[in-house]
């Protein structure tokens, strides 16, 4: 049986990222998963570290919404008809954490972290020789006005925590960029983020970077993970591995594995697709786009424009829906000249997402040397490394960056007994 300090279930961004901050810490680590490295949500998001008004997704839990959302008629937002009876509770709940007090508390939450972001992505790529992924181009947001509030919402919040941002004149956006049409569309630039131009490149960089460190990466069943007497193992592909303390970052895996441990998180799978495209002849994009009432995001690539969908609320392991993508694609069709798809089909990833839409990062509240890193829904790219030297600095017993508070698992408990959301 072999000993490390620290075993991290999970080895998405948030993992890997929990593990270099501990390893940097003197932390002995063990990354285990059942693939892979860097092979799930971790590489199908739209590359984007944004510096923005950092508010919460939307969805909208009223019936008329809700029916346009199961018939699949609006592409920010597909809800499934198989298993719609168990997610309205959590649907609820989301709509009450979406009110004004509770989108304030989101923000005063994530703003520091998001603040970090940036700064902690480019320690890990500068010393994982992984800088060649990242670009200073920001990102600009498109709104029309089914999305006004929430865009001015957006930059009420940018104000008060002093994130630069500028309205762009049809001229303006022509300059920055030729090839984009948004006729009718408010267009804001936010210009202090970063994108990459493969999020896979970069998670798989920072894993390499913990194994050149001397960390140990492996694969294994997560699902053994057994505690006795202040120690916990689990079984890899090379026999048990025990340690004193355990980070649990598997994103959408993570109620599974903490059900039988008594821990009923209420986390519901957002689902979302991408698909590489060829600009048409002529045509480039220097940036990503969101077009925020769409809920689709274009993003120059290695592989070419990503597209990425709006999200999908539907169980985890269900069977890949066309019409979502569909859509997404003949509406981005409108605003930039995409060619032809260099993907044969498109990429189906899986993001955790709770109630309040905020993480969960911090102490397990009855299982002493047991860590939380997951729930991070659409920001875990962007976020993993913040959020993961926060929770190396709870672990070590160092002051955090930023209160941890508003991460922390009690603020569930009394709602242990809620059902587990496929």
């Amino acid at each position: 049986m072999r000993s490390v300090d620290v075993i991290v279930l999970g080895a998405g961004i948030a993992g890997i990222s929990a593990a270099l901050h501990l390893q940097a810490r003197g932390r002995q680590v063990l990354l285990l998963d059942r693939g892979p490295a860097g092979e799930e949500a971790s590489r199908g998001n739209a590359g984007v570290i944004p510096r923005d008004g950092c508010i919460p997704h939307r969805l909208s839990a009223s019936p008329l919404a809700l029916g346009a959302q199961a018939l699949g008629l609006r592409p920010e937002a597909h809800v499934s008809w198989r298993g719609l009876r168990h997610q309205l509770p959590w649907l609820r709940a989301f709509r009450d954490a979406s009110a004004s007090v509770g989108v304030s508390r989101y923000v005063r939450a994530l703003a520091p972290v998001q603040a970090a972001a940036v700064g902690e992505h480019l320690a890990l790529a500068r010393a994982a020789n992984a800088l060649r992924f990242f670009r200073p181009t920001g990102l600009v947001k498109l709104h029309d006005a089914r999305d006004a509030e929430a865009a001015e919402l957006e930059a009420h919040f940018a104000r008060i925590y002093g994130t630069d941002y500028s309205e762009l004149s049809s001229v303006d956006l022509a300059r920055l960029e030729p090839h984009l049409v948004a006729r009718g569309l408010r267009a804001v630039y936010w210009p202090d983020g970063q994108s990459v131009s493969s999020p896979g490149g970069v998670t798989k960089a920072y894993a390499r970077l913990l194994r050149e460190r001397g960390g140990i990466i492996d694969t294994g069943d997560a699902q053994s993970l057994a505690g006795a007497q202040g120690t916990w193992s689990v079984r890899a592909s090379r026999g048990v591995v025990e340690a004193g303390t355990v980070v649990v970052a598997l994103g959408s895996w993570s109620a599974d594995l903490l059900a039988p441990l008594g821990y009923a998180f209420p986390l519901a799978a957002l689902r979302g697709y991408h698909l590489h495209l060829r600009p048409a002849s002529g045509a480039g994009l220097s940036r990503p786009v969101a077009d925020m009432a769409r809920g689709f995001v274009l993003s120059p690539m290695e592989r070419g424009i990503r597209l990425t969908t709006g999200v999908e609320l539907a169980p985890r392991d269900a069977p890949a829906r066309p019409r979502q993508m569909a859509q997404a694609l003949a509406a981005a069709r409108q605003i930039f000249p995409l060619g032809s798809p260099v993907d044969a089909t498109p990429w189906l990833g899986t993001r955790p997402c709770l109630p309040d839409s905020l993480p969960v990062i911090g102490p397990a509240p009855a299982h002493p040397g047991l860590w939380f890193c997951f729930g991070h829904a659409d920001t875990g790219f962007a976020l993993g490394p913040a959020t993961g030297r926060l929770l190396a600095e709870m672990i070590a017993g160092e002051t955090p960056f930023t209160d941890p508070e508003a991460f922390s698992a009690r603020r569930f408990a009394a709602g242990w007994e809620m059902l587990r959301f496929a």
